[in-house]
């Protein structure tokens, strides 16, 4: 794994993107690597190489962190969290 400062289109040419989202994308890079590319018009594009097995820790890393952050919502959106905001608010 490394991480680039900058990268361009130029050094992305013929590199397939396998997902894309409106900021981010992740390329196949050949020989079981890939990048994750930070596109964003205001900044110089940065990237994170990672190898396929790195790719599957990096997302379970990453779904850990989503259970994180989103813990407090899903339980204010619980019908027990509702119905107890309902009855403060009345």
């Amino acid at each position: 794994m490394n991480f680039i400062d900058e990268i361009g289109l130029a050094e992305l040419a013929g590199m397939e993107p396998v997902a894309e989202s409106d900021q981010f994308a992740i390329y196949a890079a050949g020989a079981d690597t890939y990048l994750l590319v930070q596109r964003h018009n205001g900044t110089p594009w940065t990237a994170l190489r990672l190898s396929g097995d790195g790719i599957f820790r990096v997302g379970s890393l990453l779904i850990d962190a989503m259970r994180h952050l989103y813990r407090d919502v899903a339980s204010n959106l619980s019908p027990i969290a509702l119905e107890a905001n309902a009855r403060r608010r009345e």
